[in-house]
């Protein structure tokens, strides 16, 4: 009972100092656990230290104020974002200093194919529901709360994927894959619908996403990427929504690079999708199923990397300067799904892959991919050739490839993740 007490008595001075400091900047104050800087719990028979959680607490209030732009109207979604309509040329990309002081470059000239563009039921936003929208001339951006960074390691890594290995046999750094992937050419962009999912993620430091990755350099310290998909991710948005979202890289997620517009890098265009905002609806199993188009390709006039979503919908770009091996080309496309596993019980993790049920189950019930294309140099979309399948946990999550008239190049994909074959 005494330790007891005298922890809520440091909590209740720590409490009281925050509301003095942060109170004219945001309110209420969040309570808090007694966690280390790295974000771990600290133990019971450690001393608590106010002063150190006061430290980490002006890091986030200052990281707050860099990344949550000024807007001119404010939109609360139903799953509890709220989305600024930020004046475009205010967004975080025009931090960057080859970025200030200018403005958004102008569409460029779409991939050209032989296909009619596909007419496909609307995919919306949760935050788009109630009628609401941002005015013309500026961007929807997912506001980031004082608890989206605090359930970070820390402030320095908020927005940024771990540094890991990547290289495609991923055993033992515990993200575990199922994708299909060309290499061998230069690629100059990718295309593909995605079928949504809410996958079940079952610990908060894990993810589930499906996404396209546009990838050049070795896999060592210069890798470049660039990806665009759905994820659930409870640590980076504090729920089991599955979210449009973006990532780059141009050192292997060493330094450069984040999730969404959560650094200075992507340019954001578009006035109707916030990246990072939940999507909805979503398929369910045995019902109606749900998927997004997902293009992104390099511009061959400016060499900036664009990005649609859905039927013609230009989100934005990621600006040539950014990368060293994506100024040119790609020299691979991946397509597929990626969980992380922590082993946090000492067994596979059950966080689901796609729909949580195998490829073999097929429509209505595993998750897809559809008319996967990339890019070539003369800006044409091009069905994939060369494919190459790779599910380096097959008996927790598989792969299926098919092709038809209707969907061209398709796979299912996914898994439960721990099962009797899965241990």
């Amino acid at each position: 009972m005494a330790a007891s007490a005298s922890h809520c008595a440091h909590l209740t001075i720590l409490y009281f100092v925050v509301f003095l400091l942060f109170v004219p900047f945001f309110c209420p104050v969040i309570s808090l656990p007694a966690t280390s800087d790295s974000g771990n719990r600290l133990p019971t028979n450690q001393t608590f230290r106010p002063s150190k959680e006061i430290l980490r607490l002006k890091r986030v209030h200052a990281y707050l104020n860099n990344i949550n732009k000024p807007a001119v109207k404010a939109i609360q979604s139903a799953d509890g974002d709220v989305i600024d309509c930020v004046p475009s040329h205010l967004q975080p990309a025009f931090d960057h200093p080859k970025l200030e002081g200018k403005r958004p470059m102008d569409p460029p000239e779409r991939p050209k194919s032989n296909e009619t563009m596909e007419t496909v039921e609307e995919i919306y936003q949760l935050w788009t529901d109630a009628g609401e929208s941002c005015p013309e001339g500026t961007v929807p951006i997912r506001r980031t709360s004082a608890e989206d960074v605090l359930r970070a390691n820390s402030v320095r890594r908020y927005g940024r994927k771990l540094r890991r290995p990547v290289r495609r046999d991923s055993t033992g750094t515990g993200h575990q894959h199922a994708v299909v992937f060309v290499n061998g050419d230069e690629y100059y962009g990718a295309k593909a619908n995605i079928n949504v999912w809410a996958p079940s993620v079952t610990n908060a430091y894990e993810f589930s996403l499906s996404q396209i990755w546009v990838i050049s350099g070795s896999f060592g310290n210069d890798l470049n990427t660039i990806e665009a998909g759905w994820q659930v991710s409870p640590e980076l948005y504090g729920d089991n929504y599955p979210r449009f979202f973006t990532y780059w890289t141009s050192d292997a997620y060493r330094a450069t690079g984040c999730y969404n517009l959560l650094c200075s890098g992507f340019v954001q265009t578009n006035s109707k999708i916030a990246i990072g905002a939940a999507i909805s609806p979503r398929s369910s199993y045995n019902g109606r199923q749900f998927d997004i188009g997902v293009m992104i390709w390099k511009d061959p006039k400016h060499g900036n990397w664009w990005l649609e979503f859905g039927s013609g919908l230009l989100v934005g770009y990621w600006p040539a300067f950014l990368f060293s091996h994506l100024r040119s080309h790609a020299s691979m496309i991946q397509f597929g799904g990626e969980i992380v596993d922590f082993r946090s019980s000492g067994y596979h993790t059950s966080t689901q892959m796609g729909s949580g049920h195998f490829a073999e189950e097929g429509f209505g019930k595993a998750s897809y991919f559809r008319n996967l294309k990339t890019v070539d140099w003369d800006n044409n979309l091009l069905p994939l050739t060369n494919l190459h399948l790779l599910a380096d946990h097959p008996s927790c999550y598989d792969i299926r490839q098919g092709r038809n008239n209707a969907w061209g190049t398709y796979f299912y994909y996914g898994g439960p993740g721990r099962n009797v074959r899965c241990p």
